[in-house]
């Protein structure tokens, strides 16, 4: 069943987009229409390639992102991309919240990180996981805040930020979307680290085997 919400998302008065209100209730209605599937796991190759531009923005679009929604849910995650499910698309998801405890919930079709200026950057080093290298963990220092721009599921043009955990999840998932795990910016032996705990433990969600 395809989307059936066709709401302007709103913004603040500086033009990013208001995603903290209704978010369980925005949540629970893309879930359950949509459908879970199996999350694609490091070695697939939609996940190491840079994704197509979206430029329907219609029913299928509206029901692949119920979808995403659905299988994040399943597999517990903060944030998903449409590769992470298979799909050779420009989308990624998010319910996740920042350092504050606030919840983000939301959309970004066709996403581009904001370039911020060096003297403005803060670096966390906190751990870092992924839905596609299920049960690893590793150090990863990324900026503490991020911006995003992109589209929103009817194509309008929309800003997202964030702080924290969240400016985290914003990276890692505009980077799924260019073919970049997060993985992919470790060094050569937390890399390996990170693949023998994955090898090592089992998912507590379906997976798609890679041939």
């Amino acid at each position: 069943m395809a989307q059936q919400e066709n709401q302007i998302v709103p913004v603040d008065d500086e033009g990013y987009v208001v995603d903290t209100v209704d978010c369980e209730a925005r949540e629970l209605a893309h879930r359950e229409r949509g459908t879970s599937r199996p999350i694609t796991v490091v070695g697939n190759p939609v996940l190491h390639r840079e994704c197509k531009d979206v430029t329907e923005f219609g029913d299928e679009l509206a029901q692949l992102i119920d979808d995403m929604f659905a299988s994040q849910k399943t597999a517990e995650g903060v944030g998903l991309a449409a590769n992470q499910i298979g799909v050779d698309a420009k989308v990624f998801v998010y319910d996740c919240p920042d350092d504050d405890g606030k919840r983000h919930t939301g959309v970004v079709v066709n996403p581009k990180l904001v370039e911020l200026p060096a003297a403005g950057r803060v670096l966390d080093d906190s751990n870092e996981g992924c839905l596609s290298v299920p049960t690893a963990y590793a150090a990863l220092a990324r900026p503490d805040y991020a911006e995003v721009t992109g589209q929103d599921a009817r194509g309008n043009p929309i800003k997202v930020r964030g702080t924290g955990y969240f400016a985290r999840c914003l990276q890692h998932e505009t980077d799924h979307l260019y073919g970049y795990l997060y993985i992919d910016r470790l060094s050569k032996r937390d890399r390996k680290d990170a693949l023998r705990q994955m090898e090592e433990n089992t998912p507590r969600y379906e997976t798609v085997p890679n041939d």
